[in-house]
């Protein structure tokens, strides 16, 4: 897949108040400071589209952007807050999952998370929260360039370790770099082939 045209459409507080549109959603989440504007912004040819910040935690709003005219790309906010008040948090955590269980719109959910680190309890609670509520969702490994291949190999097998320990089959996966642009072509022709099931009905 070749992204020709990526622009911002909606700024959504609430599932509610997303585009009232049709065609297919490919979101992105993890925990703050995880690399996702950096790899929404790699995947899109586009250093400016999705605001990265030193302070994790900004994407605050369920944020549209279209793409080709044919998908929507949607950056959710994290999970694992910054420094947040309990009430922003709840109000947080209740935006993400009402977007994640109530837009019919979704198509897969893309779990980001930083190939340097073990399995973390708040990200295997919250992957293993979506596969309980049956939701597509596909977990994208970031900043793999900051590793040796040999390492990076070997954290993402110690993950898969962790999985099956309560996943019988595991989700697909897939290695990134926003740095080195790393896993692009892999991750735009996964969303791609999903592209040409729909459009086949299947």
């Amino acid at each position: 897949m070749e992204i020709k045209k990526a622009e911002f459409v909606h700024s959504a507080p609430t599932v509610y108040n997303c585009p009232n549109d049709i065609k297919p959603e490919y979101a992105f989440i993890g925990r703050s400071n995880v690399g996702k504007s950096s790899l929404i912004n790699m995947l899109c040819n586009n250093k400016k589209l999705a605001k990265t910040s030193a302070t994790p935690g900004k994407t605050l709003l369920i944020n549209h952007f279209i793409i080709n005219n044919e998908w929507y790309l949607v950056d959710l906010p994290g999970y694992g807050f910054a420094k947040r008040s309990k009430t922003e948090i709840k109000k947080l955590d209740q935006m993400i999952k009402g977007y994640i269980l109530q837009r019919e719109q979704l198509v897969n959910l893309f779990v980001l998370l930083d190939i340097r680190h073990e399995a973390q309890n708040i990200d295997l609670e919250f992957i293993n929260w979506l596969g309980e509520s049956n939701v597509p969702f596909t977990i994208v490994f970031t900043k793999s360039d900051k590793l040796s291949l040999a390492k990076a190999n070997a954290n993402v097998e110690a993950y898969k370790k962790v999985l099956k320990e309560t996943w019988e089959e595991l989700p697909f996966m897939i290695v990134t770099s926003s740095e080195k642009r790393w896993g692009r072509d892999e991750l735009l022709g996964y969303i791609s082939d999903i592209n040409d099931n729909i459009s086949a009905g299947e």
